[in-house]
């Protein structure tokens, strides 16, 4: 007993407390190329337990808005160009799952992308629905490309009658679908196209950014404004543009998934960016623009580190390209894109968004400063000159983690069924009872109700091998499978 009182003493003298270590990073050298887009600036904003509060008289309820609240979304709507806008205060997965809810009746029938985000599958398993895929090209760059049009027209043209489709655009890597095009012909079936635009909430403020989903005739989208403008971590936008997904369904289901306590913090500062957008975002976006053009001007001159832009995607992989993903390839090099992520950040002081197989991701936003850029060039022109070439070049890797799996059940009745637990080793001809994805994205490599493959577990072990953070088994080694 004294011995163990000694442990927990010891535990809790050495226990680094949260808000200091965020304090100490916030204070630190390290430079944030991840979200949230704020980027640490030293935007003004009241003491935050100062206006902390809850529903009281003068301002308002966002599950029934009269007054202030609803002021605020209608303005957001007219400054992002939507006819009616949401406050989310749970993300960008909040909105996810009020949108499939409130387009698909329950057991009804989703036409869904593989890359969609978890958020997409759980509002699946919770509304008990029937799930097809659409499946993105895989670029010859190695990464996830675009929905293509005519993949949606064939799956519509089938004998299934779908309630809605939902698609992601741009990805996590910035490729952007043709919405135009996919909407038309998803209109054509009378049914409602839900996009998810969590990160382009920065589109449509600038021509030097594709074309937000808004403009091009979807009926929902999803914008995390958190992920690349400067808003709090949390905050995101659901923009209703027809009435093909009921208004007040939509309202019903945001009371469900959204919390009861919403905090004002986060709706204010949902507000002062709208307003930063609206006042001075012409400047902050040309700003931007410049910072942009001079990194890719001093990066001409890397030889072994490649970074993505549209011209590397063919017109079927790519619809369009968002620039301010910066993606650094490493794919045809000695180093994975792990090992380039630590090298950023052990030498350099630069903390990327995320790290897969091949390449690495750097998030930027208007309020990224000359010196990040400056560092991040300087620190790849360094890496760039120590790199040896590869033979056997990764860029199948995510076709091998990302591929087609057959589906022998429905979400809800793999994962509502019963379960055990077995090795990577047993799984093979299974059927996965959990999801296994890569986070970040989000993206599941296995969903509950495919079989697993050999290739899956090559899969699961191989991503655990390059240091990936691979979530969803059950624990390492070890995944759920349906109990026959």
């Amino acid at each position: 007993m004294e011995e163990a009182q000694k442990t927990e003493k010891k535990i809790r003298k050495n226990m680094e407390q949260l808000d200091q270590k965020l304090e100490k990073y916030a204070t630190g050298e390290i430079y944030p190329f991840h979200m949230p887009g704020h980027k640490r600036a030293g935007l003004f904003f009241p003491n935050p337990y100062q206006i902390d509060i809850t529903e009281i008289d003068g301002f308002d309820n966002l599950h029934h808005p009269e007054g202030i609240l609803k002021d605020g979304m209608a303005h957001a709507a007219k400054v992002f160009g939507a006819k009616q806008t949401f406050y989310l205060v749970n993300g960008s997965t909040c909105g996810l799952l009020a949108a499939v809810s409130a387009a698909v009746p329950k057991r009804g029938r989703l036409l869904m992308a593989r890359n969609c985000h978890k958020a997409v599958y759980h509002a699946a398993y919770l509304r008990e629905l029937s799930v097809d895929y659409l499946y993105p090209q895989i670029t010859e760059a190695g990464i996830q490309g675009a929905i293509r049009p005519d993949e949606v027209r064939l799956a519509l043209a089938g004998e299934k009658k779908y309630d809605a489709v939902v698609i992601t655009s741009p990805t996590y890597d910035g490729v952007v679908s043709d919405i135009e095009a996919i909407a038309r012909i998803v209109h054509e079936h009378g049914i409602p196209l839900i996009v998810d635009e969590a990160h382009g909430a920065h589109f449509g403020f600038s021509e030097a950014f594709p074309v937000s989903a808004k403009a091009l005739g979807a009926d929902v989208v999803i914008q995390s404004i958190h992920k690349t403008l400067p808003a709090f971590t949390q905050t995101a936008l659901l923009h209703l543009q027809s009435d093909r997904v009921s208004e007040a369904e939509m309202r019903k289901f945001l009371g469900i998934y959204e919390t009861s306590s919403p905090s004002y913090i986060f709706m204010a500062g949902i507000e002062k960016c709208v307003r930063m957008l609206e006042k001075d975002g012409g400047r902050l976006f040309s700003d931007y623009e410049t910072r942009l053009r001079e990194f890719f001007e001093k990066t001409k001159k890397l030889q072994k580190i490649k970074i993505l832009k549209r011209s590397d995607f063919g017109t079927e992989e790519a619809f369009d390209f968002d620039p301010s993903k910066l993606i650094l390839s490493v794919r045809d090099t000695d180093m994975t894109g792990q090992e380039l992520y630590d090298i950023l950040l052990s030498r350099y002081g630069l903390q990327m968004e995320m790290a897969s197989g091949f390449y690495v991701t750097a998030m930027t936003s208007i309020m990224d400063r000359k010196e990040g850029f400056d560092r991040l060039a300087e620190a790849l022109l360094a890496v760039d000159g120590t790199l040896g070439q590869k033979s056997d070049a990764s860029g199948d890797f995510i076709k091998r983690v990302y591929r087609e799996n057959e589906k022998k059940l429905e979400i809800a009745d793999a994962v509502d069924g019963g379960v055990r637990k077995v090795s990577f080793d047993q799984a093979e001809g299974k059927i996965a009872a959990e999801y296994v994805y890569l986070y970040p994205p989000g993206i599941p490599m296995l969903v509950p109700g495919e079989q697993i493959t050999g290739q899956v577990v090559e899969n699961m072990k191989n991503c655990g091998k390059l240091g990936l953070n691979v979530q969803g088994t059950v624990e390492d080694g070890w995944i759920n499978v349906v109990n026959f």
